[in-house]
């Protein structure tokens, strides 16, 4: 059976999105009969169902090119979207 509207509801009552909500595979017949909001809350609670954690940016590769900046690579013509002038203005240059 499908658990798609539990699911929805779920992610509606916890506030994230329907790809976040964790559904123990073990406590599948007591989510497949939850009709109610009020049943999704106390599976919640329960522990049944959970909010995945969120999945950030990695800064690593940032880092990495900060690095390589800092040793004047990555500064070539390739590289340049602005004028001269624009990547150091005339008034700091003087």
């Amino acid at each position: 059976m499908s658990l798609k509207s539990q699911r929805r509801l779920a992610a509606q009552v916890l506030g994230v999105g329907e790809s976040r909500v964790w559904i123990d595979p073990e406590k599948f017949e007591d989510v497949s009969s939850a009709i109610t909001r009020l049943e999704i809350e106390q599976l919640i609670r329960s522990g049944a169902i959970k909010a995945k954690p969120e999945k950030g940016v990695s800064r690593g590769r940032a880092r990495v090119r900060r690095v390589k900046h800092k040793q004047g690579r990555r500064r070539g013509p390739g590289s340049r979207k602005g004028s001269a002038g624009a990547r150091t203005p005339e008034k700091r240059r003087w």
